[in-house]
């Protein structure tokens, strides 16, 4: 079974999923100025807003992904296909993505956004989940499309620390998909560079 077939949506997706939601933004403070007459202000305020909500989105999308693959190794861990080191991983696996996730809500907060909550269905294809490879598989593509989609977001993300530690979480999502090629037979570092 090939790792495409087993992905709920390919990289493209996965990356256009996480950085969309560009262009929307709260225009109260903006709105507010103008009527004060202050049109300097309104340009300021309006681009502020802007920055602000663009980062908000690219970290709520980024905390959509986290869920996903904290549910994803819910269901690896479930599954029953797991032999004791390999559960142990995904377990391990999952605290990461679930200490990502606490991060970005986090962040979300700050800036004055409300986090994404997770989804009840995921639509995962548990039909072809059937062996542990089926599963380690099924987990490599999501944090192999983690990884495209942080390296996507790191640098258009306009506050610096925020990009920071998106970028540590990307070097974290590529160490898992490493680890999970490695644990398939396969080369853990297929490229020199990762897209």
């Amino acid at each position: 079974m090939t790792i495409a077939r087993l992905s709920p949506t390919s990289d493209g997706e996965i990356r256009r999923s996480f950085l969309s939601g560009f262009g929307k933004f709260t225009l109260s403070a903006t709105a507010i100025a103008l009527l004060s007459g202050n049109e300097k202000l309104a340009m300021i305020g309006s681009a502020a807003a802007q920055t602000a909500n663009n980062d908000v989105a690219i970290l709520n999308s980024a905390l959509g992904a986290e869920q996903q693959a904290i549910a994803a190794y819910q269901l690896g861990a479930e599954s029953g296909l797991l032999q004791k080191p390999v559960l142990a991983l995904a377990v391990q696996f999952q605290g990461h993505h679930k200490q990502h996730a606490d991060a970005l809500a986090k962040a979300v907060q700050k800036l004055g956004g409300k986090p994404a909550t997770p989804l009840k269905d995921y639509g995962f294809p548990k039909e072809k989940l059937k062996t542990q490879a089926d599963v380690l598989n099924f987990a490599a593509t999501l944090e192999k499309g983690a990884v495209s989609a942080y390296l996507g977001a790191v640098p258009i993300l306009t506050d610096r620390e925020l990009a920071k530690a998106a970028a540590s979480i990307l070097g974290d999502e590529a160490m898992h998909w490493a680890v999970l090629r490695q644990a398939l037979g396969q080369p853990p570092v297929p490229e020199a560079f990762v897209s």
